[in-house]
C-alpha cells in the first residue's frame, strides 16, 4: 500500500460520551492536558438533559487544554428532537472560540459555511459524500467506526485535497441512538423523569443475552458495543492509507495508558500492538477492522477469539 501521509498519525481524544460528576470531568481533563494527545473533542454528544457542564464550562475547559498546546474542537448532541435541543445545537454552532464537530445534518447547516468537522455520526462511506461535505465547510470527517480497513483506504485515497480524517481506535463503539433512554427503562422510569440515573455508571451499562454474554452496553439514549473496540495494532496501517488521527474515547480507566501506547507506537519506540489496557470489564474486538462483525476479535496472525 502506497502511503498518501508522510506525516506520523495524531491523536484525538473523542468527547465524553458518558454522564460523570462535575469534579470527576474537572480532574479528567486537567490530567489530559499533561498527555501527548494532540486534539480534544468535547462537549455533551449524548444526551442534553445532562447538565453537571454547561457550554460555558466546557469552553473553559477548552481554553485551558488550548493553553496546554492543544487542539480543542466542540461536539454537537447527535439526536436532536426538541426545540431544546436545537437551541444547544445552535449555541455550539454559534460560538466562536473553537472548531466544531458537527454530528447531525442540523448542525452542518447552523454552520452556514464556517468550517467545521464531520462527526462519525454523519455516516460518510463515500468520497463523493467528502466532497459534498467539503464544499460546505467541512475540514474533516471521522469515519463511522464500522468502516474496514480497506474501505477506509478507498476513501482516504478518493477525499478532497486537504481534508483530514478521523478514525477511532479505542474504546466502546457508539452503534445507535433512540428517542427512548434505555438507562431509565432498566430502573423502570421515564425518559423525562429519569432522575439521570446515567450518573452512576461511569463506563455505561452493560447488558447480557439470555446466555449471559455481554452484548451492549447501555448509555442513555445512546447504545454502544459491550466490548472494546482496539485497533491500536492496525494505526500504522491507517496512517499509511491516510487516516490524519487515531481517535480514543474517553474511559473511567485507562485513557491515559492508551493515549500513552499509542504515542510510543507513532515515536518508534514500539511496534503497533494492542493495548494493554481495557475499561473495567470489557473484551476486546477488532471484528469491524476486517469486514466481520464487530464484537469479534482476530489476533494479528488473523485467529478469531
Amino acid at each position: 500500500m502506497t502511503p498518501l501521509n508522510p506525516e506520523p498519525f495524531r491523536i484525538a481524544l473523542g468527547p465524553l460520551l458518558y454522564y460523570w460528576p462535575r469534579t470527576t470531568v474537572l480532574e479528567f481533563y486537567a490530567s489530559v492536558a499533561d498527555t501527548a494527545v494532540d486534539r480534544v473533542h468535547l462537549g455533551e454528544a449524548v444526551c442534553t438533559r445532562r447538565h453537571e457542564m454547561r457550554l460555558a464550562d466546557w469552553i473553559e475547559v477548552g481554553q485551558m487544554l488550548r493553553d496546554a498546546g492543544k487542539q480543542v474542537v466542540l461536539s454537537t448532541p447527535v439526536l436532536v428532537e426538541s426545540d431544546s435541543d436545537i437551541a444547544v445545537m445552535r449555541r455550539v454552532c454559534a460560538q466562536e472560540d473553537f472548531l466544531v464537530e458537527a454530528n447531525d445534518l442540523g448542525a452542518v447547516h447552523g454552520m452556514r459555511g464556517r468550517p467545521f468537522i464531520g462527526g462519525p455520526h454523519l455516516n460518510v462511506y463515500h468520497a463523493d459524500t467528502l466532497a459534498w461535505l467539503a464544499g460546505l465547510g467541512a475540514q474533516g470527517c471521522v469515519v463511522p467506526v464500522e468502516m474496514d480497513g480497506t474501505t477506509m483506504a478507498a476513501l482516504a485515497a478518493g477525499r478532497p485535497a486537504g481534508l483530514a480524517l478521523e478514525a477511532m481506535v479505542w474504546g466502546r463503539m457508539p452503534l445507535a441512538f433512540s428517542a427512548r433512554c434505555f438507562t431509565a427503562r432498566h430502573h423502570r422510569l421515564r425518559k423525562d423523569a429519569c432522575d439521570l440515573r446515567c450518573i452512576a455508571y461511569p463506563d455505561g451499562l452493560v447488558a447480557t443475552t439470555g446466555e449471559g454474554q455481554d452484548f451492549f452496553t447501555l448509555n442513555g439514549i445512546q447504545t454502544q458495543s459491550a466490548t472494546c473496540l482496539d485497533l491500536c495494532a492496525q494505526v500504522s496501517q491507517m496512517a499509511a492509507a491516510g487516516i490524519d488521527y487515531a481517535r480514543v474515547s474517553p474511559h473511567a480507566t485507562g485513557t491515559g495508558e492508551v493515549i500513552a501506547h499509542l504515542d510510543a507506537i507513532r515515536r518508534g519506540e514500539r511496534a503497533a500492538s494492542p493495548s494493554a489496557v481495557l475499561p473495567a470489564g470489557a473484551a476486546r474486538s477488532n471484528g469491524y477492522w476486517s469486514g466481520k462483525p464487530g464484537i469479534h476479535w482476530l489476533s494479528e496472525e488473523g485467529a478469531e477469539a
